[in-house]
């Protein structure tokens, strides 16, 4: 399956770019993301650096598979099916966080939030990568999130962000969150 023409050595280069604790601008479905490895904690202190975001907001962990994303949450096994029946799509669900997980992801919380994003490019790195990566929109704090490649290289190319070419469907939306233990959408 091809990425927006991403191959598999290009996919693995990314993916080597994140174990060596790169960070990565991508394709979402409709803005650019900024991500990392989620458990490099000097990668996500970099990352909340750049986009100048408060530690205490959290951040959304994308995978491409849905047990990627099982040990970030105490979700008992029903409530986690149910989640998993609605991805992927553009829909981040917050949840109750499983012990351990850091506060750089947290936010100091005891909820994650997590996705199954439809953007196969996004997922494909995901795969190569072996599991979740952190997802927040390619911005500094309080501007408009990049839509495309060389907005996200013109904010983050500097900075030592490896930007993955592709597309985003500029009439989408940023992805809906719903705060899963009460139902309320936080964001539609």
């Amino acid at each position: 399956m091809e990425h927006d023409g991403l191959s598999a050595f290009q996919l693995r280069e990314i993916a080597r770019h994140l174990d060596a604790g790169g960070l990565i601008a991508y394709p979402t479905e409709a803005v650019f993301g900024l991500g990392c490895n989620p458990l490099d904690g000097a990668a996500v202190l970099k990352l909340l650096a750049l986009k100048r975001r408060d530690p205490a907001k959290g951040l959304i962990l994308i995978a491409d598979d849905p047990d990627s994303l099982r040990p970030y949450t105490s979700l008992d096994p029903g409530d986690w099916e149910r989640i998993c029946r609605d991805w992927p799509a553009p829909r981040t669900v917050i949840v109750p966080a499983a012990p351990g997980v850091p506060d750089w992801l947290t936010g100091g919380r005891d909820e994650i939030a997590l996705r199954i994003p439809a953007h196969p490019t996004a997922r494909a790195i995901c795969a190569a990568f072996g599991g979740p990566i952190v997802s927040t929109s390619a911005n500094v704090s309080d501007h408009p999130p990049a839509r495309s490649a060389l907005l996200a290289r013109r904010a983050f190319a500097a900075d030592g962000v490896r930007i993955v070419p592709g597309t985003v469907d500029r009439r989408a939306r940023p992805s809906q969150i719903i705060h899963w233990p009460t139902g309320r959408v936080i964001r539609s």
